[in-house]
């Protein structure tokens, strides 16, 4: 027999494989932190003899969620600032807390805890955008957490660089030390386009292209920013990206919200990606993203949940249930977005998005072993007739049970391995105590 370090076995295996295949009796073998082999659990027995042997009867075995875009150590400033709209919320409420409050205890210690959340609620791999990165990035890793992660990019002075130029600099850095790693990776992230000069996107593109990494941004995410880029640039701002050079398939757009019909053919012409954040964006009154016209044109769609600051919170189960319900009230069609192509925006078309389709975001042979159990003998969870109509509509994040990234167990039966949570809610207290009295 095959060596394998660990056996899961008996469960539903929704692998998310090209085929869509579902082994309704089904097993995982998992080595050196990669699956070895996917199958009927009679097959993957008889071949297989595992240190380990996880029984995952009556449980969904999937792969781990994949929160496209989010701001992990804005954990710290859930329910700041609400109900408001996007521009005031941003220029009025969270820049100036940022401003004055952000710093490498409240990045690294507000990462903790969303990396606590997300494990929790089924979110294996994360794309973040936020100030300290590096503290981000010790943060993710000491979580076993698997993240594409940035500093953002400003045309000012931030709470981390004080120029443009000082933001690149430590983005450089950061690509080269982490170079390697099997779950930090570093993107190039200019914030948005009204808030980062034509140098600072040229330049951001550069320095991707010469360490073959991702450029990530924020993307038309309410119509009063078309309105604004319009006439900053006197072209549409797809035009805009497309004339500077800016357009790639290493490009990521947060959003996307008020793309038109022209915005989503010349993404698709580049093999741009977007991330659609739906709760996010009905919490500020953004719009609903036109996510179904996307995926028709062949874009690849990822799922986001932004961060706790405008959601508030990190359940990517949560998210999927809204982007399906959401895109069919707004088309008025049922059919526009089912189940099982959310459920493809949150595993395999955030891989994609992010680089990572070789590693994560399916059970494959071959692929790196982020993978998630999901208890299904709860009142809510019973009958089961659709796996992914019960994955999208019925389960909840608090119904995941146990979490592999990268092979190693993080959370078993609850219990979280890898993070102190009590710590981390205390640490963010603490923090959150003194974010009060800085700005009271």
């Amino acid at each position: 027999m095959e060596a394998a370090d660990t056996l899961i076995t008996g469960g539903r295996v929704v692998t998310m494989d090209e085929k869509d295949t579902i082994h309704g009796n089904g097993a995982v073998a998992v080595a050196q932190g990669k699956i070895v082999a996917v199958g009927p659990a009679e097959e993957i027995q008889k071949r297989f003899s595992a240190r380990r042997t996880i029984r995952a009867d009556h449980r969904i075995v999937m792969p781990g969620l994949i929160n496209a875009h989010t701001h992990a150590a804005m954990t710290c400033f859930r329910g700041f600032a609400d109900d408001m709209e996007l521009m005031t919320w941003w220029k009025e409420y969270i820049f100036p807390a940022e401003t004055r409050a952000v710093s490498p205890e409240l990045a690294y210690w507000g990462t903790t805890l969303a990396c606590a959340e997300m494990i929790r609620s089924g979110t294996t791999c994360f794309c973040d955008m936020y100030f300290f990165t590096e503290e981000t990035a010790q943060a993710a890793k000491r979580a076993g957490m698997r993240c594409l992660i940035g500093e953002v990019l400003l045309d000012f002075p931030s709470a981390n660089a004080k120029s443009p130029a000082a933001g690149l600099e430590y983005t450089r850095k950061l690509i080269e030390k982490w170079s390697g790693d099997p779950l930090v990776r570093i993107a190039v992230e200019p914030h948005a386009l009204y808030t980062c000069s034509e140098d600072v996107l040229k330049e951001s593109r550069q320095l991707a292209r010469r360490y073959d990494v991702p450029v990530a941004t924020h993307f038309l995410e309410n119509q009063a920013e078309v309105g604004q880029l319009t006439e900053k640039y006197g072209k549409k701002a797809i035009h805009y990206l497309r004339d500077i050079g800016f357009l790639h398939e290493n490009l990521i757009l947060f959003h996307g919200v008020c793309m038109d019909d022209e915005d989503m053919r010349i993404c698709a012409d580049y093999g741009c990606k977007v991330v659609h954040n739906p709760e996010s964006n009905m919490k500020l009154a953004s719009g609903v993203a036109p996510v179904g016209k996307m995926l028709a044109r062949g874009i690849t769609v990822a799922l986001g949940t932004d961060g706790c600051a405008s959601n508030n919170n990190l359940d990517m189960f949560q998210e999927m249930d809204t982007a399906a319900k959401l895109a069919k009230v707004a088309a008025l069609d049922p059919t526009i977005l089912p189940a099982s192509s959310v459920l493809r925006m949150a595993t395999r078309n955030g891989a994609r998005a992010m680089g990572l389709a070789r590693e994560t975001g399916a059970l494959e042979e071959g692929m790196q072993a982020d993978i998630i159990l999901i208890d299904t003998r709860k009142p809510h969870l019973t009958p089961l007739y659709n796996d992914y109509s019960h994955l999208v509509y019925a389960v909840s994040g608090a119904d995941v049970e146990t979490v592999m990234i990268d092979g190693r167990v993080v959370m078993e039966a609850g219990r979280l391995l890898t993070i102190d949570e009590e710590e981390a809610m205390a640490r963010v207290n603490e923090i959150a105590g003194r974010v009060r009295g800085i700005l009271s």
